[in-house]
């Protein structure tokens, strides 16, 4: 009984591998990245990442939309989108707008272009200004905390648009998360939550780099006249 109940639970975990965590050399880019730099780098990498991730579930649910771009397939959308995004070439449906503004475009009832490929690019674009129009940093670069943290409250409110707003006909903005009694898909809000959840926590370790920077100030005055070497004879 117990050998059946140990090759069941064998068995179980077996089945419920879901990756393994990154990990990657060293590089000559490193020595010029401070730990804040580099969580910064690899949120913004992973940030548009599941960006991705979601415009792939958006066309997935919403294919009309991608056939809008004159694509011939989902993925050849997904391509040119990525492109864009690394370019930073917004699509003409956004008319030149950018950040923001290009964000309210996106989710405007009224608006008649491929929408998951504005909408995507649009909060990519956000993130990019939101960390000072760049993707990787180093020493030399000063990321706000605040901006930080306005992004993330950005895309909060960016999904509960797309989840409230009706086009003219009464239809959902998108198609995204399902509750029915057929389904229940959170996919959709699970990934964006790992970005607001990244971003705030860089929000908040910018926060303290820069209380313990002014704290170990502090410190070295205080400190300093007790921690000096005494007379032994």
């Amino acid at each position: 009984m117990v050998s059946a109940a140990v090759g069941t639970m064998g068995c179980s975990s077996a089945s419920t591998h879901r990756g393994e965590a990154r990990n990657e050399p060293i590089s000559a880019e490193d020595v010029v990245q401070s730990d804040a730099n580099r969580m910064a780098t690899l949120g913004m990498r992973d940030n548009i990442e599941s960006l991705m991730r979601l415009a792939d579930k958006l066309y997935r649910r919403n294919p009309a939309e991608w056939r809008k771009s004159g694509k011939p397939s989902r993925e050849a959308a997904l391509e040119d989108l990525q492109f864009a995004i690394r370019a930073r070439l917004p699509p003409a449906s956004l008319q030149g707008k950018r950040d923001i503004a290009a964000l309210a475009l996106a989710l405007s009832p009224d608006f008649k272009g491929d929408r998951v490929n504005a909408f995507i690019y649009a909060n990519a674009d956000m993130l990019i200004v939101a960390h000072g129009d760049k993707t990787t940093f180093n020493l030399l670069d000063a990321l706000d905390e605040q901006h930080i943290f306005n992004a993330a409250r950005n895309i909060e409110s960016a999904i509960w648009m797309l989840a409230s707003r009706r086009t003219p006909t009464g239809q959902p903005l998108l198609l995204a998360d399902e509750i029915s009694e057929r389904e229940r898909n959170l996919s959709f809000e699970r990934e964006f939550g790992k970005v607001i959840g990244r971003l705030d926590l860089l929000s908040e370790v910018l926060t303290e780099k820069y209380r313990r920077a002014a704290i170990s100030y502090v410190q070295s005055m205080v400190g300093g006249q007790f921690l000096q070497f005494l007379p032994v004879r």
